[in-house]
């Protein structure tokens, strides 16, 4: 997939802009908070309908605007699409070919994006909701009933932690309610454990070769799932269903005295192991590093495995936290294959071929120009 250009409208500290791309790496030169993360941040907008830097959709509106405004036309393999995403006080609107999407789970996937930026190394040593984003992300650019599911499970959830906070405060002696959300519970659980495994699976694939690429075969990658309830890959669903409704009974009575669910997808975390020592706690900084990149790799790899097209790419800041070997290894592996997005405060550790021969956009307070 290939984004031909991008408007912007009141969005973070531009006005206007508006940018038709020629050529598959587009560079962003300039120096902090002059708007360069903000352009890569709009596109992961356009694919995801949220930002990667907050959740707060009115800080990317402009401060003395009502609205924002991205819009896109995407190439795909099918076909032209015309994306637009409206922010307002009131909410979001996303468009695709200018029908309005009653949904945001039908919008998404309309245009594929991994970003890769300094703080994905939180991924590897970060905490576990760190991961858990990763992972619901990176499954629902793929698969809409995926993000379908999961929301339906996350307003189930909230009512059975409601009234599990109830039963602690005893503002309820009334639990029989309890056994219609563990049910409700259980199997959203169990679809979404069944898609999770499947994609850890295929993820680790992936970046167990790429990780053995960069590390001369030295280094053996793995990925762990790291599962609170019963359920595994080899159970059918309504096997997983069953032990995951003996393992809430069970949890029962710890539950009402912390007034939460202790056990479920949302707990549940991945690890990274290289050579079957975790990296996290024991992996050195440049081990941490190279995971995180396999990671990313990985994830361009299975995108197209699942929708038959390379995603766009986002590389914000990223290359200068890389040595040089890490560098050329991401640069040759996208070279003339995916459409990548890079900013940077300037070109001058980037020497790799690729790099030098991008169309640059230099950034200053929200303007942007060719000319350096």
């Amino acid at each position: 997939m290939y984004l031909r250009n991008l408007a912007l409208s009141h969005y973070r500290n531009y006005d206007e802009l508006s940018l038709t791309f020629d050529g598959q790496i587009q560079l962003f030169i300039g120096n902090n908070a002059q708007g360069k993360t903000n352009v890569l941040e709009s596109i992961y907008l356009l694919s995801l309908a949220k930002s990667h830097r907050t959740s707060r959709d009115k800080e990317l509106i402009a401060w003395n605007a009502d609205y924002a405004t991205v819009r896109s036309e995407v190439e795909r393999r099918y076909g032209s699409v015309r994306l637009e995403i409206q922010l307002t006080a009131k909410g979001k609107r996303a468009k695709i070919n200018g029908l309005e999407q009653q949904k945001l789970s039908e919008y998404i996937g309309a245009l594929n994006a991994v970003m890769f930026a300094p703080e994905d190394l939180a991924i590897v040593k970060g905490a576990p909701a760190q991961r858990r984003r990763f992972i619901d992300m990176e499954i629902g650019q793929v698969s809409r009933p995926y993000l379908h599911n999961l929301s339906q499970y996350n307003k189930v959830l909230a009512q059975r932690n409601q009234l599990l906070k109830d039963i602690m405060a005893r503002k309820t002696h009334s639990v029989e309610m309890i056994s219609i959300w563990n049910t409700q519970l259980a199997e959203l659980a169990v679809k979404l454990l069944r898609k999770r495994f499947e994609y850890i699976r295929k993820l680790e694939t992936w970046a167990m070769n790429i990780h053995a690429g960069i590390t001369d075969g030295k280094e053996v990658l793995s990925l762990h799932y790291e599962n609170t309830t019963p359920v595994v890959p080899e159970m059918d669903a309504n096997q997983a269903v069953e032990s995951l409704l003996d393992a809430f009974e069970k949890s029962f009575e710890k539950e009402k005295l912390r007034g939460s669910t202790l056990i479920g997808p949302h707990r549940d975390d991945f690890s990274l192991q290289i050579n079957g020592i975790d990296v996290q706690t024991y992996g050195s900084q440049g081990q941490q590093r190279t995971s995180a990149l396999s990671l990313k790799l990985a994830e361009i790899e299975l995108i197209k495995e699942e929708v038959g097209e390379y995603p766009v790419l986002l590389l914000d800041d990223v290359l200068s936290e890389l040595d040089e070997h890490r560098q050329t290894l991401l640069l040759e592996t996208i070279q003339n294959k995916v459409q990548t997005f890079v900013s940077s405060t300037g070109v001058e550790g980037l020497k790799h071929q690729v790099i030098r021969q991008a169309a640059r956009h230099y950034v200053r307070e929200g303007k942007i120009s060719s000319e350096g």
